[in-house]
């Protein structure tokens, strides 16, 4: 095998570091070699000496190989520096694995690309694929040419056109508005609630919207062109609760004292928090008085009651007949 190249050599010996060394896992000068043969077939031949100056020039490169000295001065060597931490990996893994809208023949092929990432020691204590299942979402083909489409125009500033609407009972998708064609000023793409949604000014009414991209139908991308205005996201999806539109207002709700961790959790320490008596609090904050809301607050039973604004309560007292009529 005399037609291999020392640059063939080179890559090859790169990718063996890469993908059989880390801080656990080292190889000798001889081990490198025998690797390189498997590759290259038993009659290829190469020098001690000329590994040991394509580590040098890798080095030298910066792909970084460790040197270290084993029992009776023997000298191993691998490539320990990854774009990725091993718990960052975990992390992304976790988010794929978790994702309800993504196929399960996808999400193997994302984590089997992310593994390679990383040494295939460390690749293989990663969670399989197979571990969740979860139901697959019958759109999913179209949220991924949808998140392209979308995040171009949101990068580019262009004005999108698309249909929206919901399934029926009938499991047949029906167009709000009789199929009228959207047209929206793209702000951002997020990932809320286990599902991808597009925020947005809504060119009509000059308002800010949103919409769920598994709900988008016939999305196109115009060469209308917009400039974008002040506008936080954070704080619009913070004040959108399970992602329902509303009318925004000051809200103010008395919760047991059980339940200071979760409205931390959900407002963060810097929510205006007030003690109420030894086993009540008072939260006020700036919300979307919406269903999303009620459902929210009803989730928490008999630890939360809202105070202001009087919509609210009105709201809230009306759901709870509504169910309580369910049950008589």
């Amino acid at each position: 095998m005399s037609n291999i190249s020392s640059g063939q050599r080179l890559l090859k010996l790169k990718d063996i570091l890469f993908y059989e060394t880390d801080e656990d896992h080292e190889l000798s000068i001889n081990e490198l070699i025998q690797k390189l043969t498997a590759v290259f077939g038993s009659d290829y031949k190469v020098d001690h000496r000329a590994v040991k100056r394509d580590i040098e020039v890798l080095n030298n490169e910066g792909f970084e190989v460790i040197e270290n000295q084993g029992k009776y001065g023997k000298i191993f060597y691998s490539h320990q520096t990854r774009l990725f931490e091993t718990y960052q990996l975990r992390l992304l893994t976790d988010a794929v694995l978790s994702a309800r809208f993504i196929t399960e023949t996808e999400k193997k092929s994302l984590i089997q690309k992310l593994k390679k990432l990383t040494s295939r020691h460390i690749a293989k204590s990663l969670p399989d694929p197979l571990i969740f299942q979860q139901s697959s979402n019958l759109d999913y083909n179209l949220i991924k040419l949808h998140i392209d489409k979308i995040h171009k125009a949101v990068s580019q500033q262009r004005v999108i056109h698309f249909q929206y609407g919901k399934y029926s009972v009938d499991k047949q998708f029906i167009f709000r508005r009789e199929g009228e064609v959207y047209e929206v000023c793209p702000y951002a793409l997020i990932w809320q609630n286990d599902y991808y949604y597009l925020i947005g000014e809504y060119c009509k009414y000059k308002e800010f919207r949103h919409y769920r991209l598994d709900r988008m139908r016939n999305v196109e991308v115009t060469e209308k062109r917009f400039k974008k205005m002040e506008f936080n996201a954070t704080e619009y999806v913070h004040r959108s609760f399970n992602m329902y539109s509303g009318k925004e207002e000051w809200i103010k709700i008395q919760f047991h004292n059980n339940l200071i961790n979760l409205i931390i959790d959900r407002f963060g320490l810097d929510a205006d928090i007030q003690k109420a008596d030894d086993e009540h609090f008072v939260l006020v904050t700036k919300a979307k008085v919406s269903d999303g809301l009620v459902k929210w607050i009803l989730t928490l039973g008999s630890e939360a009651k809202v105070l202001q604004p009087d919509t609210l309560v009105e709201m809230v007292r009306k759901e709870i007949d509504k169910m309580s009529k369910l049950y008589t």
